[in-house]
């Protein structure tokens, strides 16, 4: 039986759609219904049926009990490559999409490690936003996701990896007084903090709408790193995670706030699809886990 065929197959069932299998198997579209008319003609039954008014593709109930077999197939053909070539487990593309945060603590180390182990690995490095990255795992646009997970979702695994505490902290010229200040204190300047489509930006507006007072003003970014300048600046109060804020806490570039309230932590996951079976995926995801405990015993 046909490897390419099946992988295909497979494919198309993940993404639901000719033309993004395609797109992922550097193909035209016509090639990829080639490949499966022909496993269909082998099989002697029909895989797909188009979905009415929809445009897209779903498996037929016969194409749905295949699936599994085909699914085992690959993966055992996988395995035996993989085995039978040593070369082979070290090269190929990785997709790679990582929260900021994480790039500002043991990134930095598991690129390196990466490289070094396998040399002829390529990485494509996305950093962005959760909400974002999670889509973007989903729809199979990446591999391998470093987020604030876990994804709820029936083909996602997800490893833990670590968690940061979040610290209010501000410049030093703001002058703030050396005691545990009420939240209502820290509306004098702006909050700034997270994008408004992330977990910490909704906790920490949802507290603030609890003061019966002035409108907190938010100055909300998907950058930390923008976030960290306009606090250094002095243009306003943060709440920051631990591994972002650490060398200015040292300098006394920044002063750590006791505030009557915190935000909970940031808790992070190695998030990977498991079909299509991928395993610089999981050897990738092993090596993060891997590295992030280092960093957490440092």
């Amino acid at each position: 039986m046909n490897y390419k065929r099946l992988e295909t197959f497979l494919l198309v069932s993940t993404l639901g759609s000719f033309r993004k299998a395609a797109e992922r198997l550097f193909t035209t579209q016509p090639a990829v219904s080639n490949r499966i008319s022909a496993l269909e003609e082998e099989l002697g039954c029909r895989l797909f049926e188009r979905e009415q008014g929809l445009g897209g593709i779903r498996l037929t109930a016969k194409g749905e009990e295949l699936l599994p077999y085909a699914e085992k197939i690959v993966f055992m053909s996988n395995q035996l490559r993989q085995r039978a070539d040593s070369e082979l487990q070290q090269a190929g593309l990785l997709r790679l999409g990582v929260s900021e945060t994480i790039v500002h603590s043991w990134l930095p180390s598991l690129m390196t490690a990466l490289h070094e182990e396998m040399p002829n690995l390529d990485i494509e490095l996305t950093v962005d936003v959760t909400s974002n990255l999670r889509a973007s795992l989903i729809d199979h646009s990446i591999d391998l996701a470093f987020l604030m997970g876990p994804i709820s979702e029936p083909q996602i695994v997800n490893e833990d990896l670590c968690s940061f505490p979040v610290h209010w902290v501000a410049s030093p010229k703001l002058d703030l007084p050396d005691r545990c200040l009420k939240l209502t204190e820290l509306q004098n300047w702006p909050i700034i903090t997270y994008a408004k489509n992330t977990k910490p930006f909704a906790e920490i507006s949802n507290r603030f709408k609890k003061i019966e007072d002035t409108p907190t003003r938010f100055f909300s970014s998907s950058s930390l790193a923008a976030s960290m300048k306009m606090t250094l600046d002095g243009v306003g109060i943060s709440a920051l995670p631990s591994a972002v804020i650490q060398s200015e806490l040292e300098r006394g570039e920044l002063v750590r706030l006791s505030v009557e309230w915190e935000p909970r932590e940031l808790f992070f996951t190695a998030s990977y699809a498991t079909v299509p079976p991928n395993y610089l995926v999981r050897r990738a995801c092993s090596r993060a886990v891997e590295l992030a405990a280092e960093y957490r015993a440092e």
